[in-house]
């Protein structure tokens, strides 16, 4: 492998039933700003069947070249022809650097791919920087320059490893969605868009898929949510949420929680923050009866305001929360409930 023959920055474009991701936008945006750092571009790969509609809107959000893989074999995910379609574009452009959310499909596709293509992969990535490796200059051992600087949570998020890949092209990484920004939508912006199809010749590999379900929902998206109310083992009980629904109805917000939640019963996996929940960046996030262990604080601690009511003092969610209240919450929240009910109806 020539390492010098790898350029650019690519990135995976989600999209399913022809609706591109969150995720996908996100990593243009995170791509752009590595791709600058590089002197280079950002390159979005959009892959399924009868995509080529979405180019418009990953150029408009910063991608400046928009390969398209488009087959009906395509039409839904699945895994074999899923590799087979990006380790195609990956031996035709020979990317330095690939991007994959780590989605449901994301975990399933990138350890494939990587292995396809006989490079390594660091997982559930919440920090890329370009940057020197080692991070400090080691005797005896050189020190290389632009590389892809890929940080996760390690040993259950009591630790932060940063990882490199310098011996192999591309660097690959999936990226938590809700981790990078989008960059600001660029009305009208174009993109070069390139058709590229390797053939698809279906194999034992090729699963058959039978019949779709969609899972019909009524809870909300946490990670759409401006402001969010999210609640701890410290509520004391299911019914005791009670009081932070009253809060999150008054603020037009959402309600949310801790893993202690999911992990009692009282609240569905869909409202987890956290390491092995959701990452957030709300306007407004309100930390009540949550101690702030280190993998809750790594999927809230982006929000542009943090509000913890604990009744422990040295509960280490202070440390991150903005503004904090300590005392009993059962007596704190609705009493800030009614204040803010009084002063919407003076309005």
């Amino acid at each position: 492998m020539n390492i010098q023959d790898y350029k650019g920055v690519f990135v995976f474009a989600q999209q399913v039933d022809n609706v591109l991701g969150g995720i996908a936008l996100e990593l243009v945006g995170k791509g752009k700003d590595l791709a600058k750092d590089l002197g280079t571009e950002v390159t979005a790969v959009l892959v399924g069947s009868g995509v080529k509609g979405l180019a418009d809107e990953l150029a408009e959000y910063g991608a400046d070249k928009v390969i398209v893989v488009d087959d009906p074999e395509l039409k839904e995910y699945r895994t074999e022809p899923y590799t087979h379609a990006l380790a195609s574009v990956i031996g035709e452009f020979k990317p330095e650097i690939f991007l994959i959310g780590a989605t449901a499909i994301g975990r399933d596709l990138g350890p494939r791919l990587s292995a396809r293509i006989h490079t390594g992969l660091t997982a559930d990535c919440t920090q890329l920087d370009i940057g020197d490796f080692p991070l400090n200059p080691v005797p005896g051992k050189e020190q290389l320059h632009n590389q892809l600087l890929m940080t996760r949570p390690a040993f259950g998020g009591n630790t932060i490893a940063t990882i490199a890949c310098p011996a192999f092209r591309p660097q690959m990484a999936t990226v938590r969605p809700g981790v990078m920004q989008k960059a600001p939508r660029e009305a009208g912006r174009k993109a070069e868009v390139i058709e590229f199809n390797p053939g698809f010749t279906p194999n034992d590999k090729y699963v058959e898929i039978l019949e779709v379900v969609k899972a019909v929902s009524d809870v909300a998206d946490i990670m759409d949510a401006k402001i969010l109310v999210s609640g701890g083992r410290g509520v004391g009980s299911p019914e005791n949420f009670k009081i932070l629904e009253d809060l999150a109805e008054v603020l037009g917000a959402t309600v949310s929680c801790s893993r202690a939640v999911v992990d009692a019963g009282w609240k569905p996996k869909d409202l987890q923050v956290g390491q092995t929940g959701k990452t957030v960046r709300p306007n407004v996030y309100f930390a009540i009866g949550i101690s702030g262990a280190i993998q809750h604080v790594a999927g809230m601690e982006e929000s542009d305001i943090i509000i913890a009511i604990n009744k422990d003092e040295t509960a280490p969610i202070f440390d991150v929360a903005d503004y904090g209240i300590v005392g009993d919450l059962n007596k704190i929240v609705p009493a800030l409930t009614e204040s803010l009910k009084a002063e919407m109806a003076a309005k």
